[in-house]
């Protein structure tokens, strides 16, 4: 593994974050260093994530994937997902910091920057949180959020609260303005349906990357866009859809 080149990327003012830091106890072993298409699947989300942000970290204690990026550690360790989220929002100089799960590769690049592009460039509404619902199914590691909700999960661990569905909720609602109306008001989740019209954009093909571009066998893979490879078997069917990885 290489650490990728230390540039801006194509969204100014977006911190990066892998989520790397979970057991993998159903896969038994680290799955951020399995390999799919030829790099492990730590590489394949860095490498996204300095297309888009500004710089990028490992939110985990392995030592094997600093290669990669530079490591966060958890501020509270055992809390799960919720504490290495706090430690981005520690870490980060930026207002918007982009969440990305070690084990979601097939989410396409350009689907993210045009979502993060959307969100955070919505100053006409005060959105502090944003993830998807998939087929019902809130995603919320998957996650764009604000700098601003940072005392909050703060808040939400010291008073043993660990789950981040309901933690991002209640930052949401307490950074919500007065009278505010959602999706000011709680978070901003968009559902499958608004979603894969994100994917369906025309770009002019002028000064366009590759990644930029949904590809066949992308649009192809949506279902396997918000899957997380968790199992031995989650794997295997991500080896037999490699051609819609695009990292």
């Amino acid at each position: 593994m290489e650490r990728p080149a230390n540039r801006p990327g194509t969204i100014p003012g977006v911190g990066g974050y892998v989520l790397a830091g979970g057991k993998s106890s159903r896969m038994g072993r680290d799955k951020a260093l399995l390999e799919l298409g030829g790099k492990p699947l730590i590489a394949h989300a860095v490498t996204k994530l300095c297309r888009l942000c500004a710089n990028v970290h490992i939110l985990g204690a392995n030592p094997a994937l600093a290669v990669c990026a530079p490591l966060v550690f958890d501020l509270h360790p055992g809390c799960g997902p919720i504490s290495g989220l706090e430690a981005a929002l520690a870490n980060s100089p930026h207002d918007w910091n982009l969440m990305l799960p070690v084990d979601m590769p097939f989410v396409p690049t350009a689907f993210l920057e045009e979502w993060v592009r959307r969100v955070a460039w919505r100053r006409s509404l005060r959105i502090r949180v944003a993830y998807f619902s998939v087929f019902g199914r809130p995603q919320p590691a998957l996650l764009l959020v604000h700098r601003d909700a940072a005392p909050h999960l703060t808040q939400a661990i010291a008073r043993g609260e660990y789950k981040l569905l309901p933690a991002l909720e209640g930052a949401a609602a307490a950074l919500a303005l007065p009278g505010a109306k959602p999706p000011e008001r709680v978070p901003y989740v968009l559902s499958i349906d608004e979603h894969l019209k994100f994917g369906g954009r025309e770009i002019p093909p002028v000064n366009v990357r590759p990644w930029q571009l949904l590809t066949p066998a992308q649009r192809a893979a949506q279902p396997l866009w918000f899957a997380n490879l968790n199992t031995p078997e989650d794997f295997r069917l991500a080896e037999a859809n490699i051609a819609a990885l695009d990292s």
